[in-house]
């Protein structure tokens, strides 16, 4: 009794040091506000005290009061969200006019400085504490684009825009949706986001505002700024959301939606385009400019034409995963083994290279026509660059984490073994219908398997009579051959044998007398893959699998695995007690590769069904196939016109470039003996199949 008043003691002593931290925490995120608060309303004060306008006290004191609204909304009628909306709102709105209603008399005013040194205070709390949540863990990252707060702000500040030129605004506007879709970037945590969050700050801070002839407040441009970007500017090193639930707000839109986003992107980029060729204009170095234009005008033209028909295909695409997907919605897959299931990985893989051909057409275009003093030109260029990057993200992301294709065959002989004399002979007949009933649910278990991984079936033969080796042989050959509906090989085979086995070399026992050895099947998988990079993974429920995984550790020059069961000589014998038999791996190994939670452990001492496998000298090197020089062609012949092919040759000869091969060279080879030497008890495929070892 006495040691759990102690242990509930200590528990008590211990809770206010996590209390202490979020309490810190939040009152760092109320000072942040409440500074803002004090800062917008000084500025909006001097502001009318200087310029004695009217309007701006107008404004001040309606911001006053919509802010007190939003504040009995929360408090007395717990209208959490319609007052948040609304603060947010005028907080951006009244940060933009700020920063825009600026002049030189400020400089030297005392009470102008004060506020600029609590929209500092403001900024740096809000770091401060967006640090200390994330190092606490105290937040709970969604999936999601832009948070409500971030899009009411930035409609905030875009609204502050109108009062001045309606080019001026339009300029800002443009800004405005750069500054979202930057936010979107940083959040997708793409391979260009901080190289485009630099350009933009670089752009806005230097160029950008003088090409608008404007002398904003860089106090509340700052503010503003640093408040927008510095939750998803940490995120991209704390956010623990992985590639898929990331983008899920994107895979998860319904069709119209997707398509209907083409829409804003097409505008965008002809806007670009329009904008930049108004440095035609400019007839200073007209013997550069108009070559350089119409030359890389047309590469940029013929590149988006390809990234416009990308994405279309990739959206028509999505759309048949999710129909699939949304067929099933009782089954445990994702949305993820469906778009494996049906290439999407080959696809994306592909039109990375495409769009970020498309990504460097638009950087020389802008560099050609670069106008530093266009705000519409700037603000344009800042929008296309993050859109671009989005999508080269989304596919760089599908590409990396996606598994690949596969594809199964099974093969289950179950009323024969043979004899001494090495010929097949048929067992007792009143062995036979439980054999029978075993080697069903054998078939029923690699079904299960099949269909819950997405595994394309070949087919599932069962036999009682026994197979000749010709006919497994011609099987197995067409089984290799085997093409996903793209055209490519699929990245992994799997082959599963139930039956009777020679006991020395673990060949499998086929009708006839006749047998297939394992350097039998390696010539014909040899001679199927050359030139590919798939692999093979072979699992045998048979009394006899150890020579094959034996012999595998030896094998070299080949990516494959043999997943083997070990049983006792007794395991046909119904009447021999509590042994496992035949099928018993196959449930269990099954159960165990469809099931998260299932807690089977290979390893436990006592098992009465044990496993072991073996792998190739170079398992450890694959990686999933890669799109070859003639996988390109055959994509960019089905999806896009002629005129687009000279690319063909750039995209490959590019992208097959490898600058780090001798890093590679020092990993390939670390990662060899670390498989040889220290093999896992569980080694994962990426498959989402797992060989295990006992």
């Amino acid at each position: 009794m006495d040691r759990e008043d102690e242990e509930e003691e200590l528990t008590v002593k211990a809770a206010p040091k996590e209390v202490d931290v979020f309490t810190f925490a939040c009152c760092l995120g109320y000072l942040s506000s409440i500074n803002l608060l004090v800062a917008v309303c000084v500025g909006m004060y001097v502001r009318w005290e200087v310029t004695s306008e009217p309007m701006i006290m107008v404004i001040f004191i309606l911001g006053l009061f919509v802010l007190g609204i939003a504040s009995i909304l929360h408090y007395y009628f717990a209208m959490e969200k319609a007052s948040l909306s609304l603060f947010h709102l005028w907080f951006g709105f009244l940060l933009g006019l700020l920063c825009f209603l600026n002049s030189p008399a400020l400089d030297s005013n005392v009470t102008e400085l004060v506020a600029n040194y609590l929209l500092v205070a403001s900024v740096a709390m809000k770091a401060v504490w967006a640090v200390t949540e994330r190092i606490c863990c105290s937040v709970r990252y969604k999936p999601m684009l832009l948070s409500s707060a971030e899009w009411l702000e930035l409609l905030g500040f875009g609204i502050a825009s109108t009062t001045m030129l309606i080019s001026k605004s339009a300029a800002i506007v443009g800004l405005v949706v750069a500054l979202g879709a930057l936010i979107v970037d940083l959040r997708m945590k793409t391979l260009l986001a901080l190289p485009n969050l630099i350009c933009f700050a670089l752009v806005t801070s230097l160029v950008f505002f003088q090409a608008l002839g404007i002398q904003a407040n860089p106090y509340a441009l700052g503010c503003y700024l640093g408040r927008q970007l510095c939750e998803p500017f940490l995120d991209v090193y704390f956010s623990g959301l992985g590639p898929s639930e990331r983008w899920m707000p994107v895979l998860s839109l319904g069709k119209v939606w997707r398509r209907l986003s083409l829409f804003p992107l097409c505008l965008m980029e002809v806007a670009f385009f329009v904008f930049a060729a108004l440095k035609l204009g400019h007839l200073e170095l007209w013997y550069l400019v108009i070559p350089g234009f119409c030359l890389f005008g047309l590469f940029w033209a013929i590149c988006h034409v390809i990234l416009l028909i990308t994405i279309w295909g990739f959206h028509t695409k999505l759309t048949d995963c999710q129909k699939a997907w949304r067929a099933h919605p009782s089954s445990r897959r994702s949305l993820d083994q469906v778009m494996a299931s049906r290439g999407i990985r080959h696809f994306c893989l592909i039109s990375e290279r495409l769009v970020f051909f498309c990504l460097l057409s638009t950087v020389i275009l802008g560099a050609v026509s670069w106008q530093p003093s266009c705000g519409l030109f700037l603000s344009t260029l800042l929008v296309v660059l993050p859109l671009e990057s989005l999508t080269h993200g989304l596919f760089h992301e599908l590409g990396s984490c996606l598994g690949g294709t596969c594809a199964g065959y099974a093969l289950v002989i179950p009323t024969i073994y043979s004899s001494a004399s090495g010929q097949p002979t048929l067992l007792p007949p009143e062995h036979v219908q439980e054999l029978n009933q075993r080697s069903t649910a054998m078939l029923n278990n690699m079904q299960r398997l099949f269909s819950h991984h997405m595994i394309q079936t070949f087919g599932c033969d069962y036999s009682t009579s026994g197979v000749t080796l010709e006919t497994v042989q011609n099987k197995l050959r067409s089984f290799l051959e085997l093409r996903t509906a793209d055209g490519p090989r699929h990245d992994t085979y799997l082959i599963f044998y139930s039956g009777d086995s020679q006991k020395g070399s673990g060949a499998w026992t086929l009708a006839g007398g006749e047998s297939l050895y394992l350097n039998q099947l390696l010539e014909i998988w040899i001679e199927k893959n050359a030139g590919h990079g798939s692999r093979l993974i072979v699992v045998l429920d048979t009394e006899n699998s150890l020579p094959w995984v034996k012999e595998m550790r030896r094998v070299d020059g080949i990516c494959m695995a043999v997943q083997g069961a070990e049983l006792p000589p007794s395991r046909l014998d119904p009447e021999s007690g509590d042994v496992p038999l035949l099928g018993d791996f196959t449930s269990e190994w099954v159960e165990f590769n469809c099931n998260p939670t299932s807690d089977t452990q290979w390893t436990e001492k006592g098992r009465t069904v044990t496993a072991t496998y073996g792998v190739s000298k170079r398992w450890s090197d694959y990686t999933l196939h890669l799109p070859t020089g003639s996988d390109v062609a055959k994509h960019w012949k089905t999806h896009f016109p002629k005129v687009t092919y000279p690319l063909i040759h750039l995209s490959n000869w590019c992208c097959g470039l490898n600058l780090f091969w001798l890093c590679s060279v020092f990993l390939r080879c670390f990662r060899r003996c670390k498989l040889a030497w220290f093999p896992p008890a569980v080694l994962d495929t990426g498959q989402g199949i797992k060989l295990v070892h006992s």
